[in-house]
């Protein structure tokens, strides 16, 4: 993207913050005396947070936390927790080799199943470390989701070394009666349905119960099988039950369930054979960085299942207050995901490729926090967490052949890329185990009214083990037919192994409340990811565990009676020995070489940058918001072999500039009636999705533009409304993939286009 375009994307974030500095600090006297005035109807709304195990005012906590509420969410349209790289910079998902989070451009995917995350998903108070597994598919019934920049595990379960995610649903409220829906239809016939209620049981007690049902179908099309590619549908629903016998004591026992299926697949962009070309070209399928369409023979497709229930109890000991949560989550995830781009009698690669994967985990955590407002606070707890992951993956290929001749005669022999040559069996099968234990605790010196410094700490102690084996799936309920295999690989040096460590993480906050309004902090903290083990092309692949040093500075103020909120920040953090996942390759058993993914350590990382974010309330029904961020993410020290050298690319994934801007409006006429609006525009800058920035994973920046337009009848009981999502159809990918033969391919997202709909909301 050329300079121009960059500036003329980025001109409405940067003059929103810009122009609002001077005058902020100029009237800072002014602002401090106004605030007792004319605080009130017209002020901003208090964003109350639990970053440091205590509920508090954002804008007092000593910490980058970029935040949410659930009614906000709702307006932008998105439905799912992956969207939020749409509501906030700093914040991206990258969807490719295993699936996970960035935040400040720093995180890691792989498949590996001992790697641990390096942003953390924490759903009211439950760590989602689970493979492939967010813990939130369907945002409904969310009360604020809360993005904790920088390492976090001095007060948090698990250690997380880029941040946190922590969302929390809405608690069932005692002794009142309420159902809210939702209905929104739109084009691609997308669904998404949703509704919520609320019952009291006596005195002590109450239910809270939501469920979903959302759906679209995608823009790419299997032509071989006349069926839509990227499509998706989401089901599922949660339960809390909330009992509080007394003011001292209360407990929330939860429940979800969540189904998940999409049809979103690679698909062929350049670089395949003239001959795969031609036979594309006569299906009707045009490969190209626009294109979607495929003709397999099979149906790529994915499934996932997910359940978890958790216990929350909170106590009053005294003035202190002693809290336990305890999870259990179970995951299941079935991939199909066959590359072969033809229909199989003309040609095909690896036309079978299945994986299924069963994950469980079990989770306990305590703390104790102490009363606030002595000289010294303090929060202490301990933590344990088990995750067992346990995969299957069949790979069985045909070597560029077609899998049936003229004649419908299968091929007689395939090859298992997932097996092992002098082993029998066909598929591998994975079996790893995270187990963690830690204590952590924070103690705050409050020197002064307004000056204070924080101590955190955190001792943990890590056991990973993971080891393959060789099983025979049954090929006729796979291809059909029974044929010979050959192994492409020699079995691993060693099949299983095990990796211990202990760490000790801390963290150093000091902060200064320059006024009632206004507050002062830097901090300095350490991180730790623990070592794994991996099995690359059945190769024995063992890593080293993750540090890193993070500093950060920023400043936190509200002026002109909380009617404007000016949140800045620098940050800076140098990782050492980075868990970087990188394109290796493999034999494909056909004499040709398969790019396979690998998790290695880079000698050095750093990522720095400024963070600003503005929300302006000019007048009673009417909120201007805009957030922009800086990002400087590059490899310090990363020598992967002697020919290959990626010291000094850019991370992942990670765009230098990301920013998102909003207007919202909301005014209730003399007769009752009521009109809203809210729009929403999010950019980020160029990145690239391959380490080594290639040139063929470079994305383009982009801007996506949301809008909103609803009326409300009296009492606000009814909403009816248009809604628009990307409304200037602004196309992007997602990931790019080089894929040995098949050449350069691609995935999207229901994102990459327009959507326009309408929505009708009822509240009781």
């Amino acid at each position: 993207m050329s300079a121009l375009k960059r500036k003329r994307s980025l001109h409405l974030l940067s003059t929103i913050l810009a122009g609002a500095l001077a005058p902020c600090w100029a009237m800072a006297a002014h602002a401090e005396s106004a605030a007792a005035d004319d605080a009130g109807a017209d002020a901003l709304p208090e964003i109350t947070v639990t970053a440091e195990r205590r509920a508090e005012s954002s804008q007092k906590v000593p910490l980058a936390i970029q935040s949410l509420t659930g009614e906000e969410l709702a307006r932008t349209g998105y439905t799912s927790v992956t969207d939020l790289q749409y509501t906030m910079p700093g914040v991206q998902y990258d969807p490719t080799q295993g699936a996970a989070f960035q935040i400040r451009g720093v995180g890691s995917t792989s498949f590996d199943f001992s790697n641990a995350k390096s942003v953390s998903v924490v759903v009211d108070d439950v760590v989602m470390d689970g493979q492939r597994a967010n813990g939130l598919t369907g945002l409904v019934d969310i009360e604020r989701v809360d993005v904790l920049m920088g390492p976090q595990g001095t007060l948090f379960g698990k250690n997380a070394t880029s941040g946190v995610i922590a969302v929390t649903t809405t608690r069932p409220k005692i002794g009142e009666w309420s159902a809210r829906a939702s209905a929104s239809f739109g084009e691609h016939d997308e669904r998404i349905l949703n509704a919520t209620v609320n019952v009291p049981l006596g005195p002590i007690a109450a239910l809270r119960v939501s469920g979903f049902d959302q759906a679209f179908d995608g823009f790419g099309r299997n032509v071989t099988l006349n069926r839509k590619v990227g499509s998706q549908h989401e089901y599922g629903g949660r339960a809390r039950l909330y009992l509080e016998p007394s003011d001292n004591f209360n407990l929330i026992l939860s429940g979800d369930y969540a189904y998940h299926w999409d049809s979103s697949v690679r698909t062929p962009v350049s670089g395949q054979s003239a001959a795969v070309t031609a036979i594309l070209n006569e299906l009707g399928v045009y490969p190209g960085p626009k294109s979607a369409d495929t003709a397999d023979s099979s149906f790529g497709q994915i499934k996932t299942e997910e359940w978890g229930t958790s216990l929350r109890v909170n106590a009053k000991i005294g003035d202190h207050e002693l809290t336990s949560v305890t999870a259990y989550r179970v995951t299941g995830y079935d991939n199909s995901t066959p590359a072969s781009l033809t229909p199989y009698d003309r040609y095909a690669y690896i036309p079978f490729n299945l994986g299924q994967l069963d994950t469980d985990k079990f989770s306990q955590e305590v703390h104790i926090a102490s009363p606030t407002g002595g000289f010294l606070e303090y929060v202490a707890g301990a933590f344990y967490n088990r995750l067992h992951a346990r995969q299957t993956q069949l790979q069985w290929s045909t070597g560029g052949q077609p899998l049936y001749n003229a004649a419908g005669t299968p091929l007689p022999t395939l090859i298992a890329l997932t097996g092992a040559i002098g082993e029998a069996g066909n598929t591998s099968l994975f079996d790893s185990v995270n187990e963690t234990m830690a204590a952590f605790g924070q103690l705050k010196f409050n020197f002064t009214p307004r000056l204070s410094l924080s101590l955190g700490g955190r001792y943990t102690h890590d056991n990973n083990s993971q080891s393959i084996d060789y099983v025979t799936i049954n090929p006729v309920t796979i291809a059909g037919y029974t044929p010979n295999f050959v192994a492409s690989s020699a079995a691993p040096a060693f099949n299983n192994g095990r990796v211990k460590g202990n760490n000790f993480s801390f963290r150093i906050a000091p902060q200064f409340q320059m006024t009632d309004n206004v507050m002062l902090y830097a901090t300095y903290s350490t991180g730790y990811k623990p070592a794994g083990i991996a099995f690359v092309g059945n190769k024995y692949a063992p890593y080293e565990d993750e540090t890193v040093k993070a500093w950060e500075a920023g400043i936190k103020s509200e002026w002109f009676g909380r009617r404007l909120r000016l949140n800045v920040d620098v940050f800076r953090s140098d990782f050492k020995d980075f868990q970087a996942t990188i394109l290796t390759q493999i034999p494909d058993g056909s004499g040709g070489m398969i790019n396979a993914t690998v998790i290695g350590n880079a000698g050095g990382l750093r990522t720095q940058g400024v963070e600003g974010s503005l929300v302006v309330q000019p007048m009673r029904g009417l909120q201007l918001s805009g957030a922009v961020t800086y990002t400087d993410a590059k490899f310090t020290d990363y020598v992967y072999n002697a020919a290959t050298n990626y010291t000094g690319s850019r991370l992942t994934n990670s765009p230098e500039w990301s920013g998102t801007a909003s207007v919202d409006y909301d005014h209730e006429f003399g007769s009752g009636m009521g009109f809203k609006a809210h729009a929403d525009y999010a950019y980020r800058s160029e990145y690239w999705t391959v380490v080594g920035q290639p040139a063929y994973s470079n994305v383009a920046g982009y801007g996506l533009v949301n809008g909103r337009l609803s009326v409300t009848l009296p009492n606000r009981n009814v909403e009816v409304g248009v809604y628009a999502r990307n409304l200037f159809d602004k196309y992007f990918s997602t990931g790019w993939q080089q894929y040995g033969p098949l050449g350069l391919l691609h995935y999207t997202s229901p994102n990459a286009r327009r959507t326009v709909g309408g929505f009708v909301n009822v509240n009781f």
